[in-house]
């Protein structure tokens, strides 16, 4: 019996020390991988026309900003995943009082923030599709916002989100800015060439880069946007002011999306991308 104790308490002393060292290691991996520094590369920022500075804040909803940082950039929670992290984005007008425009570009179409670490949360791969003259409109937008607020929290990572960072398995935008690069929209000619434009830069961060369909959260699949063939320019609409499909099935991202951002579209901008996906779905093979 005392032998039996004695085997039991080596056996858990051999336990306890290896989840220390398990810890241990997730934490130092993590750790590693969260501080780790990347140089920008310099960005190239045109001037925008006066047309793309007036309609920088619009842009800023129909692009997301206001989605996530708040209706005003003064940064909120995005969402509460418990164990694995918590998530607030950055209040962006307290951001740009200290910081360039190199930086706030290179947050943007890097994924690259202006302490130099990487961002995990932020849709750079689509954004790395704007033009010079497009993300220097935006950052001027930002900057024309009036500053409320202060300082938000960041992201707080929880136990299993630190062991998916460890092992490599919840990758920073940075790293995926290249492979969404070599997957482009399909090119359906000049006549479309404008609503392709919107898809490239609109519609990419949930349904993929080349709009074969995607995982904007870990619970969710965006569709193939080649569905769009079943719909006709009034439905399109409605989908996009509403985030409602035909049998006004409740959407949700989507519906939430479009109320804060897609409603911001022009009718010419819509049939644009009606337009466009019309064209895509008559050539993809299904």
């Amino acid at each position: 019996m005392r032998r039996a104790l004695r085997w039991l308490g080596i056996g858990i002393g051999a336990l306890a020390l290896f989840a220390l060292l398990f810890a241990a290691w997730v934490w130092f991996a993590s750790w590693r991988v969260l501080s780790r520094v990347h140089e920008a590369r310099p960005e190239t920022l045109a001037a925008p026309t006066a047309a793309q500075l007036a309609d920088g804040p619009r842009q800023l909803r129909i692009l997301g900003c206001a989605n996530c940082h708040g209706s005003r950039l003064e940064g909120h929670m995005m969402f509460d995943a418990g164990p694995f992290v918590k998530m607030w984005a950055p209040n962006l007008t307290e951001l740009a009082a200290r910081t360039s425009d190199q930086q706030l570009a290179a947050a943007l179409r890097q994924g690259i923030g202006h302490d130099g670490r990487a961002l995990f949360i932020m849709p750079s791969p689509m954004y790395s599709r704007l033009s010079d003259q497009e993300v220097a409109a935006l950052i001027a937008a930002i900057r024309r916002a009036p500053r409320v607020g202060g300082v938000v929290s960041g992201i707080q990572w929880g136990p299993i989100g630190r062991f998916a960072l460890a092992k490599g398995g919840f990758p920073s935008v940075r790293e995926r800015i290249e492979a969404f690069g070599l997957r482009q929209p399909l090119d359906a000619g000049a006549a479309t060439a404008a609503g392709r434009r919107i898809a490239a830069t609109v519609c990419s961060e949930c349904h993929g880069a080349d709009l074969a369909g995607g995982q904007p959260t870990p619970e969710m699949n965006a569709p193939d946007l080649f569905m769009v063939g079943a719909y006709d320019l009034a439905q399109f609409a409605r989908l996009m002011r509403t985030g409602r499909p035909p049998n006004g099935r409740d959407l949700g991202l989507m519906r939430e999306v479009s109320e804060l951002g897609f409603r911001h579209l022009t009718d010419a901008e819509i049939a644009a991308l009606f337009g466009y996906l019309q064209a895509r779905a008559a050539r993809v093979p299904q």
